[in-house]
């Protein structure tokens, strides 16, 4: 029996959704060391944004159903506040995490995407890592891609590497 609907399991860089953005690199870091990375928010603050953007604070509540938190800061100083609630954590192999929640299950105002984060373990020293960001539609899909995607969440995930390496 043959299925239309798309797989998790997809080829690194391919998308399983029309609506899917997809960045998949190898990176010279232990799988644990990029989770934490991703969750602990002193580390979070230090490498989630470009420059000459900044990230002011990070919130993590790291369990399905948990908030997060992450105030974006433009060169300008105006705050960017991403609220969401995380649907599904794997230490150290995945994180799943939506804007379309808020704390406590009540809906956002205009969801844009879910993000699924794969920490697949090459060998103790170097990780598959691929970032999905889903969106609800292909407007939106598109902003994303517009605002520059591919360039900034690359260039995050150089930073994320660097800082991964340090641990």
């Amino acid at each position: 029996m043959s299925s239309t609907t798309p797989s998790q399991d997809v080829l690194p860089g391919v998308p399983a959704h029309a609506n899917d953005l997809v960045l998949t690199r190898e990176l010279h870091a232990p799988a644990a060391h990029l989770f934490r990375c991703w969750t602990e928010p002193e580390l979070l603050v230090k490498w989630f944004v470009p420059p000459p953007w900044s990230v002011a604070s990070a919130e993590v509540d790291l369990c399905p159903g948990g908030r997060s938190v992450i105030v974006m800061r433009s060169p300008q100083g105006e705050d960017m506040p991403n609220e969401g609630v995380y649907l599904e954590v794997i230490p150290n192999r995945r994180l799943v995490f939506t804007d379309a929640y808020r704390a406590g299950w009540v809906p956002s105002d205009k969801p844009f995407m879910t993000a699924i984060i794969d920490f697949d373990p090459l060998d103790d020293q170097r990780t598959r890592y691929t970032a999905i960001a889903r969106h609800w539609n292909a407007q939106d899909r598109k902003t994303h891609e517009d605002m520059g995607f591919h360039t900034g969440w690359g260039i995050c995930a150089d930073q994320l590497e660097a800082l991964a390496r340090t641990l």
